[in-house]
């Protein structure tokens, strides 16, 4: 308070209190409810650092509990299925597109015998679409992984490739191999904050012993993760914010499938009316007539005599399980929200779409897995070229002139992705057909949206009409128009036929004799005949015809 209000206080305290709690509402309308230290955010811990320093102290922890839920969730596994069905899918397929058509014949068929596991992975256990579905997988639970380029000559070429997992990094390593540099979390730093290598431990053969790590060049290393801030210099778990969501769910599901599991036991107990132990000297005879009941279980269709005087009385847990399909919908579709998709997405449940909403999901989603796609493209990218230059090293590959001097004329290339099936392929492709008609796609766009190389599937399409026309068998309308040339020729016939007597019926005398004199200056005019002639409809066409008859 300043010394004005200690003032009015003074003389009028209930002025004083006035001014106070109207001066308490100011402040609070003037600041943000978030930024308020009330009860309702008293629990709030913040703070305000690097990337670096906020992710250090928890980032080993994160993955590990993420891995965790990979080994243990469903729902987790649902989202990672998603990533993976998505952004990778069937594979890419390489299209080369250097100006010689030979050589992108060649760098295709060696890239597709490259991408075989025996050549491409280090290991010879994975192909290359088998290692980017795990590289998919690692980076959403892990938060990253490395794609390291190792130089050997057990394949093909002499290039192939490790993955190394981020747990492999040395973080205990300190010093830098220049000066200036800094290593943090098993990575060299320029001053830049630039990758310049990356420190790789070495495990023995036991798979626990320790041994001198590995300095690996950072032009040799892609590391595949997300940077979400500038000074953001390690991976995240791309789970960290579903994951207490996923898990405060399957101990939901746990809790709910005991409570069901104890409804459903059935409980028997016998209650006796007469005392188990007689009076006098003939109770041991009486007793010893009687059933014992101890260690007796019911089972279907039995029959049991009970002593005389004995009731059954069951004890069947009444009552059902609180609902748990509308908790776990809501709780699957905020956790698909956390993840940028649908809940159909994740949970595979259509019950509640139909083709327009599915169709809306879909291009949200796809939107989100873009993000994915282009940052494993670029990885395939900078692969295809190490591969382009192995090959060229290795002598599988002839160019003329020098090629390390117009190398990036080589590398030019485009990934075509494996396509998805339509959801109604009636719908698909007449918009497919529309588009083509107004100019809106290509056929090489719709090729590529297929999952086709466009010139591969004209040479397809025009080996299957030459191979049926030698069998005597018209394919081409078939493929195309829906009919036959046969057809189509019965029908120009009858067409033409129709409009001369329709012309002759029709056509007015003075335009047919127009019509003629704009014929015999045609010659003279050229281009303007030709022009007045296309803007011509039918009818005159068939004029003309009649009028020169």
């Amino acid at each position: 308070m300043s010394w004005i209000d200690n003032l009015i206080a003074w003389i009028s305290p209930k002025a004083g209190a006035e001014r106070a709690a109207w001066r308490a509402t100011y402040n609070e309308l003037r600041n943000y409810d978030a930024g308020s230290g009330s009860r309702l955010n008293a629990g709030w811990r913040i703070s305000n650092a690097s990337a670096e320093m906020t992710d250090r102290p928890s980032r080993d922890i994160v993955r590990a509990r993420a891995r965790d839920l990979e080994r243990n969730s469903d729902i987790e596994n649902s989202l990672l299925s998603a990533y993976k069905r998505n952004v990778i899918g069937g594979g890419y397929a390489l299209q080369a597109k250097t100006k010689n058509a030979s050589l992108n014949k060649d760098l295709e068929t060696l890239w597709k015998k490259w991408c075989k596991a025996r050549n491409c992975d280090v290991t010879g256990q994975q192909s290359l679409t088998q290692m980017l579905r795990m590289a998919v997988v690692r980076k959403k639970v892990d938060g990253g992984i490395l794609f390291i380029k190792c130089y050997t000559d057990s394949g093909m070429i002499p290039f192939q490739i490790q993955m190394v997992e981020v747990d492999e990094l040395d973080t205990m390593r300190t010093s830098a191999t220049a000066e200036g540099n800094r290593v943090i979390g098993g990575i060299e730093y320029n001053r830049y904050n630039r990758p310049v290598g990356y420190y790789i431990r070495q495990y023995g053969i036991d798979g626990f012993t320790l041994e001198e790590p590995r300095y690996v060049k950072a032009d040799d290393v892609i590391f595949y993760y997300t940077k979400r801030r500038p000074s953001q210099i390690r991976e995240m778990s791309d789970m960290a914010p579903t994951m207490t969501r996923i898990r405060d769910t399957n101990e939901f599901m746990t809790a709910v499938s005991v409570k069901e599991r104890i409804a459903a036991c059935l409980s028997v107990f016998i209650k006796k009316t007469v005392p188990t132990v007689g009076i006098g000297r003939n109770a041991a005879t009486e007793n010893a007539a009687k059933h014992e009941y101890d260690g007796k279980t019911l089972t279907p269709g039995m029959i049991k005599e009970l002593n005389a005087g004995d009731d059954v009385q069951v004890v069947n847990p009444t009552g059902q399980g609180s609902d748990a399909t509308s908790f776990t919908k809501l709780q699957q579709r905020m956790i698909g929200a956390g993840q940028g998709l649908s809940y159909e997405a994740t949970s595979r449940d259509m019950s509640e779409t139909n083709y327009s909403s599915a169709r809306q999901g879909m291009i949200e989603d796809e939107l989100t897995f873009q993000e994915e796609i282009e940052q494993i493209m670029a990885i395939l990218d900078e692969i295809y070229e190490t591969f382009v230059i192995s090959c060229y090293l290795a002598g599988k590959i002839k160019v003329r002139g020098d090629f390390f001097a117009k190398k990036d004329e080589f590398f030019e290339h485009s990934w075509i992705k494996a396509p998805k099936k339509w959801i109604d392929p009636l719908k698909e492709t007449s918009a497919t057909k529309t588009a083509l008609n107004t100019g809106q796609k290509t056929f090489k766009e719709v090729a590529a949206e297929n999952g086709r190389d466009w010139r591969q599937q004209i040479d397809d399409n025009i080996e299957v009409i030459e191979y049926a026309k030698k069998k005597g068998y018209d394919i081409g309308g078939v493929i195309y128009d829906g009919k036959l040339a046969a057809e189509k020729e019965e029908e120009e016939e009858a067409g033409d036929g129709t409009g001369q007597n329709g012309s002759n019926q029709g056509s007015d005398p003075a335009a047919v004799a127009e019509g003629n004199a704009d014929d015999s200056g045609s010659d003279d005019s050229g281009t303007e005949g030709e022009e007045s002639s296309g803007e011509s409809g039918a009818g005159d066409d068939g004029g003309n015809k009649d009028a020169k008859e």
